[in-house]
């Protein structure tokens, strides 16, 4: 069975609900809100069309980091795998939502800047032909355009 991934442009539209579940593990969900913008040549500018709201589900590390970085107002960049869940509300009406279980969140930096901070025990990451760590050492505030950040293979 094949399943249907997203990457959504919007806005976080609601405030971030943390908890933890069995053993431990964390979960932090928000509302996203989405709304597509069209020309219109009979008004000549831009119009809004009707926002789609989406459930957004965060878990473990990405639950915690959502936690700590997300605010109610920001435009953000979100991945994940999409899905809609349907249950009966109190008058037996069936009701759905469209819920993106999130393998990343991010800022959408066309709109403003951020700052980034890696998470403890997250010095690593995989890339392309082996596992590399960033080696910043050189590269502080004296780097100028065009210096980059040497990067070295870690074994």
């Amino acid at each position: 069975m094949s399943e249907t991934y997203l990457a959504v442009q919007g806005w976080v539209g609601s405030d971030v609900r943390f908890k933890e579940v069995s053993d431990g593990v964390s979960v932090a969900s928000f509302r996203l809100a989405a709304t597509p913008r069209q020309y219109s040549a009979d008004q000549a500018g831009w119009t809004d069309r009707p926002t789609n709201w989406f459930t957004v589900e965060c878990w473990r590390a990405l639950a915690t980091n959502v936690q700590r970085s997300m605010v109610r107002g920001q435009p953000v960049l979100v991945t994940g795998r999409f899905r809609t869940t349907e249950w009966k509300d109190d008058a037996g009406n069936l009701r759905s939502r469209m819920v993106i279980e999130a393998t990343s969140v991010g800022h959408d930096l066309s709109l403003g800047v951020a700052t980034f901070t890696r998470s403890p025990g997250r010095g690593q990451f995989d890339a392309p032909g082996g596992v590399v760590e960033d080696d910043l050492a050189g590269a502080g505030a004296g780097a100028g355009a065009g210096e980059e950040a040497s990067l070295r293979r870690v074994a």
